[in-house]
């Protein structure tokens, strides 16, 4: 089989990425950059909570602006790193970016299900409440990002 018709994960077809001449098989690269994705955007929930709490303090509210601000910093370097490191793709990015988003939007709107309850109800520290949800992050962008946001359709693999 020629080195641009492997399958990726997700049944998509292209060259390699860079992290796939360190590991051979794609699933362990999807979980080098998912891991390196999810400490990005835990440090992105970090950042953004220290600060609000510096610029807001006694505001429970912003734990909501602290979701929001980490989900649209996260997701924008999560999606170049998958699209380059690990899935390879060409052509279509807005396509591709749509359906990135549209897998976090479903778990931004369970992290605002689960989260802030967690913390304004349960009185959990938001940073601590964010970092157990982030392994639902993890397994819900796996199957997302494997199965929707890169692939491609058998007529688009052949071209």
């Amino acid at each position: 089989m020629a080195e641009t018709d492997k399958e990726a994960v997700g049944g998509m077809k292209g060259p390699d990425g860079p992290l796939l001449k360190l590991f051979k098989d794609r699933r362990i690269a999807f979980l080098v950059v998912g891991g390196i994705n999810t400490a990005i955007g835990f440090a992105w929930f970090v950042v953004f909570s220290l600060l609000f709490r510096n610029l807001l303090p006694d505001t429970a509210w912003t734990v909501f602006v602290v979701i929001a601000c980490a989900q649209v910093t996260s997701t924008i370097s999560a999606f170049f790193l998958y699209r380059r490191l690990v899935f390879r793709v060409t052509g279509q990015i807005w396509l591709d970016f749509f359906r990135f988003q549209l897998v976090y939007l479903g778990v931004f709107l369970l992290n605002y299900l689960v989260v802030p309850p967690l913390t304004l109800w349960l009185g959990m520290d938001e940073i601590i409440a964010q970092f157990l949800f982030t392994f639902v992050i993890a397994i819900a962008s796996w199957f997302g990002h494997a199965n929707f946001s890169f692939r491609r359709s058998n007529k688009e693999q052949k071209s």
